[in-house]
């Protein structure tokens, strides 16, 4: 096989095995599964009646843009986890002992993890409709939505997996990807409009990639508010095109990273 072929059979392998996993400890999913759950609920029923997007649409609608925004992006530190905890088990050097693609591993744990970002959008799109969340757009721009989703989770599940392969444990990947996490997800339009941060932080929040993802998946969806003014900066008025450019240059920056790190502690 060439060395592309070789990396795609053996990485399918080791995201077959990731996804065993889920049967060996069905925990794992169920709070994968419960965390989006709850954030929909917790929003929607208790900030729901505090925060107005706007007229002419209501906060369930906007809410759940930013919701899926921030599930993807949470979810993406399983990648981190699984790697720490391999590494912390020692079960990367039993691969190192095998005949098999060095970036197989990264490649796998990257796939694996978006099919966890799929249930977790599949089971969110369910909860967003028993509050009242509705898609009005049409079925090619709804499925292009999820695609974004899972293409942007993808993206930066390279990111935790370049700090998995950084930090030493589990409990130290978690506590580094919320540093991370954190300040992207709510200083961004995920849960509030850009109109209610200050001036100092809308700068921020108008270039953040999240609210970019965000407001292309409002905007797929048909979550907008029609009556709304266009916005004035470049990113949120292309938010599908900004939101492609920051997964390429996460893919195209990380990839190379991420496998050189593990090769170099392949040693």
């Amino acid at each position: 096989m060439s060395s592309v072929q070789r990396v795609v059979v053996d990485g399918s392998i080791i995201a077959t095995r990731n996804l065993i996993k889920l049967k060996r400890v069905p925990e794992v999913l169920v709070f994968v599964l419960i965390s989006p759950i709850m954030f929909v609920l917790l929003f929607a029923y208790v900030f729901g009646g505090a925060i107005d997007p706007g007229a002419g649409i209501s906060y369930r609608e906007f809410l759940i843009g930013g919701i899926f925004a921030q599930t993807v992006v949470f979810g993406a530190t399983f990648t981190g986890a699984g790697l720490a905890e391999d590494m912390q088990k020692g079960i990367i050097d039993r691969f190192r002992s095998l005949p098999m693609s060095r970036s197989a591993v990264l490649v796998g744990r990257t796939g694996s993890d978006v099919v966890y970002n799929l249930l977790s959008i599949v089971i969110m799109s369910g909860t967003g409709l028993l509050v009242g969340w509705r898609i009005t757009s049409n079925v090619p721009d709804a499925l292009a939505a999820y695609a974004l989703l899972l293409l942007f989770a993808y993206a930066f599940s390279w990111i935790m997996a370049y700090v998995g392969l950084m930090v030493p444990s589990v409990e130290v990947i978690n506590n580094a990807s919320f540093v991370v996490i954190f300040p992207l997800t709510f200083v961004s339009n995920a849960f509030v409009p850009v109109e209610s941060f200050p001036t100092a932080l809308r700068h921020f929040v108008e270039w953040n990639p999240v609210s970019s993802v965000t407001q292309a998946v409002r905007e797929l969806f048909g979550n907008v508010n029609p009556a709304a003014p266009v916005p004035d900066v470049w990113s949120l008025q292309n938010p599908v095109l900004y939101t492609l450019i920051w997964i390429a240059v996460i893919l195209v920056v990380f990839v190379p990273l991420s496998v050189r790190r593990f090769k170099a502690t392949s040693r």
